[in-house]
């Protein structure tokens, strides 16, 4: 076992993760008098919110991302690493990457979360989820390769598969995949293929509670559904998945014929918060203070998705969305910063507030100029929507590069209704059942 050392005798604020909450935690320590070794799996933070844009061909991987070096290229106390910790000690306030132990003076833990299946993990074969880069561009094959296939294929039933797409949940994620669905085979792709009609699309969107976007208001919920349909989604509520395979969903007796599934359901917090040793929820996420320290430890920290956080004004819990990370890395980065401050002024640090969540509202978007918002106090859906989703999406993404090139890549698509990142990469292997004959 080998110890990772820096030259600084500085305070090491160690944080885990580079999406949210992780870089706003770094950036308000970056320029103090500490160092700060901000570790990824990745060497770049990806704006997740629009990830489902690249699993539709809407955007490209390098549009939704950038470099975590770059974005601290003017830091000089914030050291970027690339590795995944295994596990953290918290009695020698060690973490490990790769067989080799870290030390810290302070840890975040801003780790993210992945998808759940809910106990039924091999249905991720049949259908894969949507929190990676890779995730988006596995989706985006599996659409892609079904219109090239319903294309060949002659057998008219195994066509209407291929031709179906089944998402499952009808959260955020879940309505804005079935949306821009929707619009690639409404819209983007009549006018490229010659033997299918690709209008005739199905797309379900299944959930198992009694309405859309729980998240929200009930009037949401209701202008979602009504958009949703007018784009010709098909939306099926209190309907449990009971099976998935490479043919199709099962929720009970009923089935549905595709071969193509996207799984939108669940989510669990990243399993490195196990290695604490610390009460955790049944999602995984770890049980943290109104500090957001864990218990015991006021020096180690867990924000964002990993967090179980309970905002103590209100007593709800603190959604797990991208602002509520924003918030939390902020909030903790401040409140270590002040504390070493005091310490190199040989004064007590102040005492701790806690965490409070300022709600900004919620927005999704459900297809081209569809969208719906509950934003300062108003409850509202439509092109106004869209718009106000389409300019924070914009403001929110880390450098002025991708800004642009967003705004320009949006702009053609909204205009034309041409999805320029259709690229297939991966296996194209096509099985079909009944092959064209050719004269």
């Amino acid at each position: 076992m080998t110890k990772t050392t820096f030259p600084s005798k500085k305070k090491r604020i160690v944080i885990v993760g580079g999406g949210f909450g992780g870089v706003a935690a770094a950036k308000k320590l970056a320029k103090a008098s500490v160092e700060v070794a901000l570790i990824d799996r990745r060497n770049y933070h990806l704006f997740q919110p629009l990830l489902y844009q690249v699993a539709t061909a809407a955007l490209n991987p390098s549009e939704i991302a950038s470099p975590i070096r770059k974005i601290f290229r003017n830091s000089k106390n914030v050291h970027v690493g690339l590795g995944e910790v295994e596990c953290v000690d918290l009695a020698q306030k060690e973490i490990f990457i790769q067989g080799e132990s870290l030390s810290f003076d302070y840890l975040i833990l801003a780790a993210g979360a992945t998808h759940s299946y809910f106990g039924n993990d091999g249905w991720a074969k049949d259908a894969p989820g949507l929190k990676s880069i890779e995730d988006a561009t596995e989706i985006r094959r599996r659409i892609l390769l079904a219109f090239e296939a319903a294309e060949l294929e002659e057998e008219a039933e195994a066509r209407r598969a291929r031709l179906t797409f089944v998402i499952i949940g009808g959260g955020p994620t879940g309505c804005e995949l079935a949306g821009a669905i929707a619009e690639v085979a409404r819209h983007s792709l009549p006018e490229d293929f010659r033997r299918i009609d690709t209008k005739t699309s199905r797309i379900i969107l299944m959930d198992g509670g009694d309405r859309l976007l729980r998240g929200f208001p009930e009037e949401c919920s209701t202008s979602a559904l009504r958009q949703l349909e007018s784009l010709g989604v098909e939306v099926q509520l209190q309907k449990r998945v009971t099976k998935i395979s490479d043919d199709g969903v099962n929720c009970g007796e009923e089935f549905f014929a595709t071969n193509n599934t996207f799984w939108a359901a669940g989510v669990k917090a990243s399993p490195l918060g196990e290695s604490l040793g610390v009460p955790l929820d049944r999602a995984g996420r770890v049980l943290v203070e109104n500090d957001l320290s864990i218990p015991g430890h006021p020096h180690v920290f867990v924000i964002g998705d990993q967090a179980a956080i309970t905002d103590p004004e209100t007593d709800k819990a603190v959604p797990g969305v991208a602002q509520g990370a924003i918030q939390s890395g902020a909030f903790v980065g401040s409140l270590i910063r002040k504390e070493l401050e005091s310490l190199n002024r040989n004064q007590s640090p102040p005492a701790r507030d806690a965490f409070f969540y300022f709600d900004k509202g919620n927005l999704a978007t459900l297809g081209r100029y569809k969208a719906v918002a509950d934003a300062l106090g108003m409850k509202f859906g439509g092109f106004p929507a869209w718009f106000i989703w389409a300019a924070v999406h914009i403001l929110f993404l880390v450098n002025f590069r991708n800004k642009v090139a967003v705004a320009w890549t949006w702009a053609w698509t909204y205009l034309r209704s041409d999805r320029n990142a259709r690229l297939i990469i991966g296996d194209n292997t096509i099985k079909l059942k009944q092959a064209p004959k050719l004269d």
